[in-house]
């Protein structure tokens, strides 16, 4: 059961990543007048520092020492992200589908290996 409740908190500190990644990018375009790629950047950070101190402290609970959890946090993150991009182009290459729809499923699988790395391995002790 502790993998269910551990799911359902991975998902609510993944919608809170999403609101603040948005709002970080807006608040840099709108009000801050920078550049798309900055605001895109500086969002993605913010998205991913807090997914990290969020599922370290209250996801997980894991008590292994912050830096050695942060850069598997990074590590899983790059390959989970290169994964699921490369299954995009499969994806691409061979179902006759709309490409937004690979983009979710490429997403999906992103999230759901994301969870399972980050369980068995970034906030191991």
């Amino acid at each position: 059961m502790k993998i269910w409740k551990q799911a359902i908190k991975y998902g609510i500190v993944g919608a809170g990543n999403t609101l603040i990644t948005a709002a970080v990018i807006w608040v840099m375009l709108k009000i801050g007048g920078c550049s798309a790629v900055m605001s895109n950047v500086v969002g993605y950070a913010a998205g991913v520092l807090n997914s990290f101190i969020w599922n370290k402290q209250w996801t997980f609970q894991s008590h292994a020492g912050w830096r050695k959890s942060a850069v598997r946090f990074g590590v899983v993150f790059a390959v989970c992200y290169l994964l699921q991009l490369a299954l995009l182009f499969v994806l691409e290459a061979v179902l006759p589908i709309d490409t937004y729809y690979n983009q979710l499923i490429a997403m999906a699988f992103y999230t759901v290996l994301n969870f399972i790395l980050n369980k068995i391995y970034t906030f191991k002790e």
